[in-house]
Parts: C-alpha cells; sequence; structure tokens
C-alpha cells in the first residue's frame, strides 16, 4: 500500500514546464570602452530592462547573468562575456544549463542593413554578416531561432565597417535611444507572452 501511494504521488506531482522559461540573449563585448558603442545594443537594451525591473546582473560562467520575472513567466538574461564573435559558446551553454528550449531563445543583435532605431524581430534567418550569429549558428548547428535587430544604419565610408559598429552612437542618436530600447524592452516581454509571430505582427509594422 505504502509503495501504490509512492507511485501515485510521483504520477501526480506536477512537471518542471521549461515552456515558461526564456533565454534572452544580448550580444556585445565586455569592456568600458566599447560600454557606449553600436555593437553592444544587445547589452544595452537587457541594462534597461534590468534597470526599470530593479534587478542586477551576477558574473556567472560565460557571461553575466540576471533572472526576470514577468507574468509566471523567468526571462534568463544574458550577456556573454567571449565577446561578439563567440557568443554562440555562451547562449549554448546557457541553454542547455537553464534547459531552455531552442523556441525560447531570443537574440538581441545590432543590424547595419536598418535604419537607426528600426527594429526587426524574425523567427529564424542567416547571419546577415554579424559574427555574433555567424558564431552561434554554427555553435548550435542550426539558425531556426529568434533573433532581434536593431538598425544601426550603414552610415560610413567603405572599408570602415569595424570602426562604425565599434563606434559610440552620435548626440541626436543618443537623444532617441532611449525610446527605441524602450519599445525592445514590450518585445522581450511580448515574445515570452504571446510568441515570436504575434510579435512580429504587433512590432515589425511599426
Amino acid at each position: 500500500m505504502k509503495i501504490l501511494r509512492r507511485i501515485l504521488s510521483l504520477k501526480n506531482r506536477p512537471k518542471t514546464d521549461n515552456s515558461v522559461k526564456y533565454l534572452i540573449a544580448g550580444i556585445g563585448n565586455i569592456g568600458q570602452e566599447y560600454k557606449n558603442t553600436r555593437h553592444n545594443i544587445g547589452f544595452q537594451i537587457l541594462d534597461a530592462l534590468a534597470g526599470a525591473s530593479n534587478i542586477s546582473f551576477s558574473d556567472k560562467r560565460y557571461g553575466f547573468v540576471a533572472e526576470y520575472k514577468f507574468k509566471a513567466r523567468t526571462f534568463i538574461l544574458l550577456k556573454p562575456t567571449t565577446y561578439v564573435n563567440m557568443s554562440g559558446q555562451a547562449v549554448n551553454y546557457w541553454l542547455q544549463k537553464e534547459n531552455i528550449v531552442l523556441e525560447n531563445l531570443l537574440v538581441l543583435v545590432d543590424d547595419l542593413a536598418l535604419p537607426f532605431g528600426t527594429v526587426r524581430l524574425k523567427a529564424k534567418g542567416n547571419d546577415g554578416g554579424h559574427n555574433g550569429l555567424k558564431n552561434i549558428n554554427h555553435i548550435l548547428g542550426r539558425n531556426d531561432y529568434a533573433r532581434l535587430r536593431f538598425g544601426i544604419g550603414d552610415n560610413f565610408h567603405k572599408g570602415f565597417q569595424v570602426d562604425y559598429v565599434l563606434s559610440e552612437w552620435t548626440t541626436d542618436e543618443q537623444k532617441e535611444l532611449p525610446e527605441k530600447i524602450d519599445n525592445c524592452v514590450e518585445i522581450i516581454k511580448s515574445f515570452g507572452t504571446v510568441g515570436v509571430e504575434r510579435t512580429m505582427n504587433l512590432f515589425n509594422k511599426k
């Protein structure tokens, strides 16, 4: 009888639901010299979310990590310390550590092909020339995960792409940046609550 009760209690025990856990990876470079650069927009978005939610990042393996709770969802916020070109190592590690399914991964990156402040959420796609995405695709062995591209424009002369992405925002861009970043924070929340497709419909038209 005791064994039967034990079996029934195990059978009725609630299962861990990984569908309500998400990994939000903001891509950027560590170090004060990169803090306000275009390439670090992923870090800036996560810093804004953490700041508004009164949570802080801890220095953990392969990245600075914070846990954000919203509407019964858990968002693991990740700022890799592997530098942009090796972002896949950190993303893969935290996906596995937190047992998060790939469809609940959202990567935040800068995009030269979009005008400043324009955002595009995609459910999958190629790397678009972004070395961070390229490494993530390589490490994961697939590209069917969501990514939020933040437009930084392409106002640079031929051959100066690296200098451009690693330079700081202009004065005019800095004035508009908080509103643009707040929009990205809302996209993250929407991604976790209504899914990537509905969020694309809601925000990609703006």
